[in-house]
């Protein structure tokens, strides 16, 4: 068998489709055993949907809800599609309540009810409490399961009510601070509960300048306040700072990988959840939208392109470096955009420092444009034999690759303002700029100094 730890993920991948292959069933589920759940889904991902279903009949039943939320969507609907209501209910009964809400929400709304008829009554108030906050929220991401204590007693009460308690909530770093009310006062960091004289009370080495989250925190805020703090948990409160649950490392990872596969996916028109996998036709209606917008705006290029019909027919050699100016553009533009696009992802760019953003993207764009624009004309003159088509190529370029760097901020900034993903759609619009301004700037250009 393999060593899971030894081994990549493409031989791994191999190793399960050669297992499945050969009908060794028993070897397909002591290597699932050996990994961890999200190990198990990107193996499920890795894999086409007919393997995918027959490897996730192996796979233990107290094992299927944390796989389950590891997936993306689309691949979580297809196993889901294939289980029972009771299989579905039964896998509800091993999950955290943080869990058990993302799980909940991926249900048919029959199965959502049978699961929730099957819990008793105070669970299934604590878990209806989660689903009640919108999932990007702090609220959605909250784990009820919690250890708190109070300020007046001492550090040995505390010792001594976790050992009777028997156990923690994972990434427990802290316990948290209430009132007789619930009203949050600060946290105890478990150093400080093991380090200190047992009789010392708890007011006296809690710490009150902890950041805590308000409830209705944006889940990519909470992010960046895990990662500016290092945080492995921290405490949710309402408008009334009473304490409602915690967040945890293991949670804000998520939200970050989620983000960043969605800017990946969104520049191409996709979604993060989009299975690799999935049905030909269901995978060509999602691209088939982005390529015809992409057509309409080629379409566009070529209607400008079409305006300077007469002077492509005088001069053939326009024809053949037509292509080279929006090129250019686009690249420039696009490096231009990633930045910008990153750049608000992580809350880097906002009005304070547009314009200076701007004046320095229009600058690197006209110092690039001067560079390759001389480079462009000498090629051009030596390929062809005429300085004065270097000379509209290397205009063309710098104007075209200093409006690049201006759209690169601009196209960004506005879509945000509009509430439109500038992920998803920016690209598209670059290019339309760029091939538009650049094949104007070339030909125009062509048609003053050439004809």
């Amino acid at each position: 068998m393999l060593d899971s730890t030894k081994v990549t993920d493409e031989e791994r991948q191999d190793a399960v489709a050669e297992i499945l292959n050969s009908g060794s069933f028993n070897t397909a589920r002591e290597l699932i055993q050996a990994l961890q759940p999200a190990e198990v889904a990107d193996l499920l991902e890795s894999l086409p949907t007919a393997k995918r279903k027959l490897l996730w009949t192996h796979i233990a039943l107290e094992h299927e809800g944390e796989i389950l939320l590891e997936v993306g969507d689309e691949v979580r609907n297809t196993l889901i599609e294939e289980m029972d209501t009771a299989e579905l209910v039964a896998i509800s009964e091993n999950l955290d309540i943080d869990d058990l809400a993302d799980y909940v929400q991926a249900l048919p709304d029959q199965v959502t009810n049978d699961v929730l008829h099957s819990m008793d009554k105070q669970y299934r108030e604590r878990l209806e409490s989660v689903l009640s906050y919108p999932e990007d929220s702090a609220g959605g991401l909250m784990d009820l399961d919690l250890v708190t204590a109070r300020a007046d007693v001492s550090l040995d009460v505390v010792l001594r009510y976790l050992r009777l308690k028997g156990s923690m909530p994972r990434n427990t770093d802290r316990i948290i601070i209430t009132d007789r009310y619930g009203i949050y006062q600060g946290v105890l960091p478990i150093r400080q509960l093991l380090t200190n004289d047992p009789e010392t009370r708890v007011a006296d080495v809690m710490r009150t300048d902890v950041d805590v989250i308000n409830v209705s925190e944006i889940a990519t805020d909470v992010a960046r306040l895990f990662e500016d703090h290092d945080l492995i948990s921290a405490p949710v409160v309402d408008n009334d700072n009473r304490l409602l649950g915690r967040i945890t490392i293991d949670d804000v990872v998520d939200v970050i990988r989620e983000d960043a596969e969605q800017v990946v996916m969104s520049m191409a028109g996709l979604s993060q959840e989009d299975d690799f996998f999935s049905p030909v036709v269901r995978s060509m209606r999602r691209r088939t939208v982005w390529l015809g917008i992409n057509l309409a705006t080629a379409f566009l290029a070529s209607w400008v392109a079409g305006q300077f019909a007469n002077t492509l027919d005088q001069i053939v050699t326009l024809a053949i470096l037509m292509t080279i100016v929006p090129s250019m553009g686009g690249i420039a533009g696009s490096q231009t955009l990633t930045l910008v696009i990153r750049g608000q992802a992580l809350g880097q760019i906002g009005a304070g420092n547009t314009r200076w953003m701007l004046v320095k993207e229009a600058i690197v764009g006209l110092l690039n444009g001067l560079v390759w624009s001389a480079i462009v004309a000498l090629i051009a003159y030596l390929w062809f034999g005429d300085s004065r088509v270097g000379l509209v190529i290397g205009l063309a370029l710098v104007i075209n690759m200093s409006v690049a760097g201006i759209a690169g901020v601009m196209i960004p900034v506005l879509l945000k303002r509009l509430d439109i993903d500038p992920a998803l759609a920016g690209g598209v619009v670059l290019t339309t700029v760029t091939d538009v301004v650049g094949l104007m700037a070339f030909l125009g250009l062509a048609t003053a100094l050439l004809m």
